[in-house]
């Protein structure tokens, strides 16, 4: 048993600082996509870590202009408007050096010679801080956690020796699955460099034997999403709220590739919501595309039980089903490009209101490859994708685990 005392983080040996909300705060046309400092936004700090699938840059001179709000390796960055209690940790395996919080951010930096910045990163993603954050949380139409209220958190503190040893238990899950994410990112690129190589660059097999006309290869032929699926559809409006024990309702957050899924994200429907569910029940091989707000034209790819055996999705994010001939992994690939991401986000450049309908996303274009090409390509990538979701099943259960061993450690209730 670890003996431990209960401190307030109010007076635990760390600093809460807050960002940088003066005149010089960048304003969105300040953005890019890519320079000097990361800006973190919301959508990079996740319940689980860090996620850097969208990015938004500052120059350098806009970065030596803000006075608060750098961050400093080993330190945590929590959320505090909006999508409370989401957390990350700034460790050395972070790829980039200059990173700042937005306004909606707080970071935690420790005295690490009273308490590791790992440590209070595994309690912050404990069940105990969630129960804690719930408890204090203000305001309606937009949450918020004050530093007021941070301060008032309670957390197990015991001595730095016994935090190494929760460290390296803890941390020895977090390496497996991250080795696995790392593994099935590869996969997954592996695939997507082919679909480039085949479709985008027209280096396909036997490519100097076709007669290309106007950059398209002869056999192929232009389509529109409308042509070439079999169902569109989104989930509905859970009107009675979560649950803590239920369905998995995917949103905005778990529509990301494949296999980056964050287990700790997931917001439950009842069973009882889910049995009366008429569309967005997740069915294998369905590709997901996220159709409003700033994440518009993103997209996934779920199966055989990956992410999870039994899901939805909520009413924010289309299912979509291809027909046999065009084939699933096709139609992810071709839907995930950057180009056609744009394209879909400018389906709704000139409407006030964020957001796709079924109609318009149809109209979407494309050219078909040959059916031979189309079956040669989904059959060539079908072993990476079989691959990914099974790793992804592998991670779902260590996540499990881990997730049920943490508050233990976290209460001193395992002997070490």
């Amino acid at each position: 048993m670890i003996r431990s005392a209960m401190v307030e983080l109010g007076a635990a040996p760390l600093e809460i600082i807050d960002g940088d909300r003066g005149k010089n705060y960048p304003k969105q046309n300040g953005f890019s996509d890519s320079g000097h400092c990361l800006f973190l936004s919301t959508t990079n700090v996740t319940r689980g870590g860090f996620e850097f699938s969208d990015c938004q840059f500052i120059s350098e001179k806009k970065d030596e202009m803000l006075r608060k709000g750098k961050l400093r390796r080993e330190d945590i960055v929590l959320t505090t408007r909006g999508t409370l209690g989401n957390v990350a940790h700034f460790h050395a395996s972070v790829p980039y050096e200059h990173m700042r919080i937005n306004s909606g951010m707080v970071i935690l930096r420790c005295n690490q010679r009273k308490i590791l910045s790992s440590h209070l990163y595994h309690f912050l993603r404990s069940t105990s801080f969630r129960r804690q954050v719930n408890a204090l949380k203000s305001g309606v139409a937009q949450p918020q956690l004050p530093i007021r209220d941070i301060k008032r958190i309670k957390i197990r503190l015991p001595s730095l020796s016994s935090q190494h040893n929760i460290v390296s238990v803890l941390s020895a899950y977090d390496d497996l699955i991250e080795n696995n994410r790392r593994r099935m990112r590869l996969l997954e690129q592996a695939a997507r460099l082919l679909y480039k190589e085949w479709f985008v660059r027209l280096r396909f097999p036997r490519h100097e034997r076709v007669r290309i006309t106007s950059g398209v290869p002869d056999g192929w032929g232009k389509k529109s999403l409308g042509d070439v699926i079999l169902d569109l559809q989104s989930g509905g409006r859970q009107k009675d709220g979560t649950v803590d024990e239920g369905v998995p309702s995917i949103g905005a957050e778990n529509i990301v590739g494949i296999g980056r899924y964050d287990y700790s994200k997931e917001k439950l429907i009842s069973e009882e919501y889910f049995a009366n569910m008429r569309q967005g029940i997740v069915k294998n091989r369905d590709v997901a595309i996220y159709k409003d707000r700033a994440n518009i034209g993103r997209s996934s790819y779920f199966g055989n039980g990956f992410p999870h055996e039994r899901c939805a999705v909520n009413e924010h994010v289309f299912i979509c089903r291809g027909r046999p001939e065009i084939g699933q992994n096709f139609l992810y690939f071709w839907i995930s490009q950057d180009e056609t991401r744009q394209r879909i986000a400018n389906l709704n450049a000139n409407t006030a209101q964020p957001g796709i309908s079924q109609r318009k996303l149809k109209t979407l274009t494309f050219v078909q490859p040959s059916q031979n090409l189309l079956n040669r390509f989904n059959s060539t990538v079908e072993p990476f994708i079989r691959q990914i979701f099974l790793i992804g099943r592998k991670n779902r259960k260590l996540v499990q685990a881990r997730n049920l061993l943490l508050p233990r450690l976290m209460d001193g209730k395992v002997k070490l």
